[in-house]
């Protein structure tokens, strides 16, 4: 009996045991066993099938369409390509893979008990979803650590594109790395009337728990959840502790006053993507530490609806961030207001209006950061600036916007969000 990780687990959808799903079985020369008699109450009835049917298909609207929308916001405006941005593209494909690439397949797998896709994409549905989760959380913690340097450290030069490239080139090499067993061991089983895709280790024996997977599932469960969490954690309370806790030394001016609540802002975002990623995935770790210590788990009677559950919550992560980034970011509320014009609701009519009337003011910040060039006041212009500022300085550089670059020599120095 194999012992799948947390995400294999889910992705399966059949029980670790053929027992679970089968009425008599016998074990054939490969060491697994055949199912002569499925078992009926794996099938839903239709209307829970309908529920779940819609379920994954907001979600997977909403995944793979609004971080296409960002991946879009970002390249397509050069006002928008920052180092964070840079990173939160990166975590954008990432969503956008898994959503497109695993979630119908493995979906209709779970639904119907049945693998119908072939040994080769049941390689790459587990290879990709590892990847990409892989790279999600490793995303997570180079903004963490941009963010860092650059609200703790001030003084540190910003990273350039290319040390991004190099960073983001890094994440998704190891992230090949971590998810390569999943390409090396997924293959299918064909059982009687179905057809299984699960991870058969080198030690795989029928009634008898793979150690392999089991070590495997662990260093996974420590390296894309426990660990990243406790760092992310820890990173965001000093640099809370910093913003919200720490005083400036000498006078506070408005101008010092208004990069420091636009670095909040920025910091509350990316906490908030963090907890979600945070909440949505704790239950599938929860399940493979209850599974591990209690295996009979497999044998409950509506374990079939608490899998998709849980595997629709930790899938649905990806649908959350581009929302995040609408409410609580100016900046992509404004590209996304910009994409969806062509919408004829009277409401996107008019964001769409004000949205234009303030286009002189958007292109005047973008400019005025392009003539630095090292990148620094490009970052402040752009990420430090929300459309809801509400002191009279902050009001005055909306209106005037000229009267800005005037000001511009006065803090090229300053750090950038």
């Amino acid at each position: 009996m194999s012992t799948p990780d947390p995400l294999a687990d889910l992705l399966q959808s059949y029980t670790p045991s053929l027992a679970a799903i089968c009425d008599n079985i016998s074990t054939d020369d490969a060491g697994f066993s055949n199912c002569t008699h499925p078992i009926a109450k794996y099938f839903l009835p239709w209307w829970q099938q309908s529920i779940f049917y819609a379920m994954f298909l907001v979600m997977f609207l909403v995944a793979a369409g609004g971080n296409i929308i960002v991946i879009w916001i970002v390249l397509a405006h050069k006002g928008m390509r920052t180092v964070t941005n840079y990173f939160l593209v990166n975590l954008a494909i990432a969503d956008v893979l898994i959503s497109i690439f695993n979630v119908p397949f493995h979906f209709t797998y779970m639904l119907y008990q049945n693998w119908f896709f072939g040994l080769e994409y049941c390689k790459f549905a587990f290879f990709i979803a590892q990847c990409t989760i892989s790279a999600s959380v490793l995303t997570f913690m180079a903004i963490a650590i941009d963010r860092y340097i650059a609200i703790i450290h001030p003084l540190r030069p910003r990273l350039t594109g290319r040390i991004i490239l190099t960073i983001i080139a890094g994440i998704w090499l190891l992230s090949l790395l971590i998810a390569l067993p999943n390409l090396l061991y997924a293959t299918t089983y064909d059982a009687p009337n179905r057809s299984i895709c699960y991870l058969k280790w080198p030690d795989t024996v029928m009634d008898k728990a793979s150690q392999q997977d089991l070590a495997y599932s662990i260093v996974v469960m420590i390296l894309n959840y426990f660990l990243p969490m406790l760092t992310l954690f820890g990173t965001y309370a000093r640099i809370g502790w910093e913003l919200w806790c720490s005083k400036a030394i000498g006078e506070a001016v408005p101008m010092q006053a208004e990069r420091v609540k636009s670095k909040r802002k920025v910091v509350k975002m990316m906490m908030a993507v963090v907890i979600i990623f945070a909440v949505c995935w704790l239950p599938t770790h929860v399940y493979f530490i209850l599974e591990n210590i209690y295996q009979k788990v497999h044998h409950w009677t509506y374990i079939q609806q608490v899998y998709l559950i849980i595997y629709w919550l930790a899938m649905s992560n990806s649908m959350y961030n581009p929302i995040i980034y609408c409410l609580m970011n100016a900046r992509f509320r404004q590209g996304f207001l910009r994409f969806f014009r062509w919408c004829p609701c009277r409401t996107c009519r008019q964001s769409h209006t004000l949205l234009v009337m303030a286009h002189g003011f958007y292109s005047t910040r973008m400019s005025l950061g392009s003539e630095r060039g090292n990148g620094s006041l490009l970052h402040t212009t752009v990420e430090s600036l929300d459309e809801h500022l509400s002191t009279p300085s902050a009001s005055m550089y909306r209106m005037n916007p000229m009267s800005t670059k005037t000001r511009a020599s006065n803090y090229y120095h300053n750090r950038d969000l």
